[in-house]
């Protein structure tokens, strides 16, 4: 069995033309991570069991019969199916992970044993073998499924997440899926760089220590000073003005993160801040008086719009912005002129994507097709 690459990932430009992953994954940590490598020009191959990966049902909200939770992360693969329970399937995916430079993959240990995963990874000596697992622990923590929101309850993430008088919250996006899912491209980009006289490399991305890594400033203030970090709605624990303040028609977001914007804040109000409390020059001032200084804010702008806020703030350099729905946020023109939404054809038929952030030499890489059908490519691959 050749690996032939897809002429649709041939002639990019992109860096990982060329590049062969093995996408074994399934939900989102580890599809999002193939996707990272796809949209950067590596060739992917996804290999789902009979039933499919079950994110394409997982909804609504549908999309024509497809989950539109596996439309978001599953473009720039070609589709197969087979089911490893069957020994001729599992040794075409011999053949393919032999072939492999990055396999990607999630399964439960128990999983692993079913599927013969130890069998397989000694089929793909050279490969970077990259595996999203629940924790690191060997504890039973390791052996469960860890969702994205089981993940966002044991980092610690949702404690510090929500408002002081509500309960603990998760964020409104799976985050734990996509902080990891970034992990395992950033290991497995890693991986490639470093991989000695072409040895297999094993890479292991836990979920809940990559949620918990991005607590960042809140997890480093306990290790230092021991007081636990506690929920402050949208206020930061660190810097005020430093969220969200109420104008006529909504809120508007202000993020003073120096005292020099501070007094560019000061100035947009008429110089009523400072005259109000001349220790607020200091930033440790303003965040012990926040809900002070907050009012005070408010007094001023209670009737402004959210438009003359961001007009008169922008206009002395403060840093702000509208608070913005999803849609809202599509709309804004920068996104619209810099084809971060494109239009790709997929199993469903034209659908529009949010393309890559990232700008490869100054031009946003084009989706070049979008995600497809369960087991659509096992001729093609001449399985």
């Amino acid at each position: 069995m050749a690996w032939e690459l897809d002429p649709r990932n041939c002639d990019t430009g992109l860096p990982l033309e060329g590049v062969r992953v093995l996408d074994l994954s399934r939900v989102l940590a580890g599809p999002y991570c193939a996707m990272v490598l796809g949209d950067l020009g590596a060739d992917v191959i996804k290999v789902e069991g009979p039933l499919g990966d079950p994110v394409r049902g997982l909804a609504p909200p549908w999309y024509r019969d497809v989950a539109t939770y596996f439309l978001a992360v599953n473009r720039h693969r070609r589709m197969v199916s087979l089911d490893l329970s069957r020994q001729d399937d599992f040794a075409k995916l011999e053949k393919l992970a032999g072939l492999a430079d990055v396999v990607i993959e999630n399964y439960l240990p128990h999983q692993d044993d079913a599927l013969r995963m130890d069998q397989l990874r000694r089929a793909a000596p050279t490969a970077v073998w990259v595996k999203v697992t629940p924790t690191s622990g060997r504890g039973s923590e390791a052996s469960e499924p860890t969702f994205d929101l089981l993940a966002q309850a044991r980092s610690g993430v949702m404690s510090v997440t929500g408002f002081p008088d509500g309960p603990p919250t998760k964020v409104g996006v799976p985050i734990a899926d996509v902080v990891t899912g970034l992990f395992a491209a950033v290991s497995a980009l890693a991986g490639l760089l470093a991989r000695p006289g072409g040895k297999q490399i094993t890479v292991h991305v836990p979920l809940v220590e990559s949620m918990m890594s991005a607590l960042v400033n809140q997890v480093q203030s306990l290790l230092v000073t021991g007081s636990e970090p506690t929920r402050l709605g949208n206020d930061h624990p660190s810097i005020a003005p430093y969220g969200p303040v109420v104008a006529s028609d909504g809120d508007v977001m202000v993020a003073v993160g120096t005292d020099a914007q501070f007094r560019a804040l000061d100035r947009a109000l008429g110089g009523t801040l400072l005259a109000a409390n001349p220790r607020w020059e200091a930033n440790s001032a303003r965040v012990i008086d926040r809900d002070t200084l907050r009012r005070t804010i408010e007094e001023v702008i209670g009737s402004w719009t959210v438009a003359r806020c961001v007009e008169e703030f922008s206009r002395e350099g403060v840093p702000c912005a509208p608070i913005l729905t999803v849609a809202g946020a599509l709309n804004q023109g920068f996104v619209r002129d810099s084809h971060f939404v494109q239009e790709v054809d997929s199993v469903v038929g034209p659908i529009h994507m949010l393309a890559s952030p990232m700008l490869w030499n100054g031009e946003r890489p084009a989706i070049r097709f979008g995600p497809g059908a369960h087991g659509a490519d096992n001729d093609l691959l001449g399985l």
